[in-house]
């Protein structure tokens, strides 16, 4: 982990009518690091993602990525700039073949000649050559999953954000995707930031981990640190497997 910050958000702050759904937010992420950020069902997790990627504008605070503020701008440009994030469900691209929503992704930070170069080292890091050309409505939930990480990492991002990409995987699955994403982080320096409610997950790749309670950020800090705080264990842990992320840990 480096010691320059990569993202830092203030006071960040988001309400849809009465529900606070983001309550000034401070929280730095920095280069080559992989974090991650947990909370109940309702936290405002996607919300935060949502609004670091420009997809929401907070009603208050500030985001800072490498230096820039892009509090307000749009998400293609952040993109370019290079942050990249992954959905929950990705629907857009299921008509489309593995090779093709790859290279979607590709086309953000490279010209015509250079996008099949990437396309392929893409495919071969995520070990897609088999499937590259299957259409995506045809693919198994383990496969999507990895494909959706592939999109995203082809647009050659300095911060990979990425929403609940273990949820369903059965736990070969799961060890293979969390394989990759730290040899992804390892090879690549690419800082990586985990939504997850998987918590052998989160416990097994994160080097910090973040939780949101009602909007709030309510801890920070180390693995062992979050799985023995009373606060997380009575807002999150408690509820979600405190069990199964101890054993994990």
């Amino acid at each position: 982990m480096s010691n320059e910050q990569i993202l830092k958000t203030s006071k960040l702050t988001k309400s849809f009518g009465n529900l606070i759904a983001v309550n000034h937010v401070n929280l730095e992420i920095y280069k080559e690091e992989v974090v991650g950020l947990i909370g109940p069902n309702g936290a405002g997790k996607t919300t935060f993602f949502n609004l670091i990627t420009g997809l929401e504008i907070p009603d208050e605070g500030q985001v800072v990525f490498k230096g820039t503020d892009i509090t307000a701008i749009p998400p293609h440009k952040i993109c370019q700039l290079g942050m990249s994030r992954t959905f929950q469900v990705a629907r857009s691209f299921t008509e489309m073949s593995v090779e093709e929503v790859i290279r979607v992704g590709a086309y953000n930070r490279k010209k015509e000649k250079e996008v099949q170069e990437k396309v392929d080292w893409v495919i071969k890091f995520f070990e897609l050559e088999d499937i590259r050309n299957y259409k995506c409505s045809d693919l198994g939930l383990a496969s999507l999953r990895k494909v959706e990480v592939a999109r995203a990492t082809a647009t050659e991002p300095d911060l990979l954000l990425l929403d609940e990409v273990g949820a369903g995987l059965t736990s070969t699955e799961l060890f293979r995707l969390m394989s990759e994403i730290k040899r992804l982080n390892q090879e690549t320096k690419i800082t990586i930031c985990v939504v997850e409610h998987v918590m052998q997950m989160v416990m097994g790749l994160c080097e910090r981990i973040f939780v949101l309670d009602a909007g709030e950020l309510i801890a920070k800090g180390v693995p062992s640190e979050i799985s023995n705080n009373q606060r997380v264990i009575e807002a999150y842990l408690g509820r979600r497997g405190y069990s199964e992320s101890s054993s994990a840990s």
